[in-house]
């Protein structure tokens, strides 16, 4: 049972908006940084990591962002090297409902 004073979570905000721009590659990032429950300046600052580090590419269409993701780029954790992001965003694609 968890604790309602809990605040770790699974997931990073990074991720989340990693999954954020897979489900909506034209997402405003004052959209995004709602779903995430961050700043839009906070979101900002997510998306521009993952455009620096390769994960996601970011092309001006008119007024909006597109963002396009590269699903063959490896996660960061040493740990985790073998794996490609787009394994990470399958998982969440098709939420299956609960577990039991």
């Amino acid at each position: 049972m968890t604790s309602p004073d809990s605040h770790w979570t699974f997931l990073t905000n990074h991720a989340r908006a990693l999954l954020g721009i897979a489900a909506d590659p034209d997402v405003r990032l004052r959209d995004l940084a709602e779903g995430i429950g961050v700043t839009e300046r906070a979101a900002q600052r997510i998306v521009a990591d993952l455009v620096a580090d390769g994960y996601v590419e970011r092309a001006r269409v008119g007024r909006r962002n597109h963002y396009r993701i590269h699903p063959e780029v490896r996660l960061r954790h040493p740990a985790d090297r073998r794996l490609e992001i787009g394994s990470l965003i399958a998982l969440f694609e098709d939420d299956p409902g609960p577990v039991r």
